[in-house]
């Protein structure tokens, strides 16, 4: 199962998100649900770093994903809550593949 563990302040402000996990939908490799989130996850951090040009913390690695901005932004904000938007649709639509939380950081 892919955990999406968006990260909060105290007031519920989204900062980022740390992910990790396989869905189990299919073989790796042709995972549609894997790969949904995977595009998902990298539209949303590049978009913040390269486009909005906000620093982040960012850490990549097999089946793991630590995302978090550095500085709080409306654009930001706008984007990872588009992101957390795409993920509940997804933990939606494939309940026993993705599951959605939040952690206070």
């Amino acid at each position: 199962m892919i955990v999406v563990g968006f990260l909060t302040t105290r007031d519920g402000e989204l900062v980022g998100f740390d992910v990790n996990g396989h869905s189990g939908y299919e073989y790796i490799g042709n995972d549609v649900v894997c790969a949904a989130v995977s595009s998902a996850l990298y539209m949303a951090a590049n978009t913040i770093t390269e486009i909005i040009k906000s620093d982040a913390d960012v850490l990549i690695s097999e089946g793991k994903m630590f995302f978090k901005i550095c500085q709080v932004s409306l654009s930001c904000r706008d984007v990872l809550l588009g992101l957390k938007l795409h993920m509940l649709a997804l933990e939606e639509q494939y309940p026993e593949n993705v599951q959605v939380n939040y952690v206070e950081v």
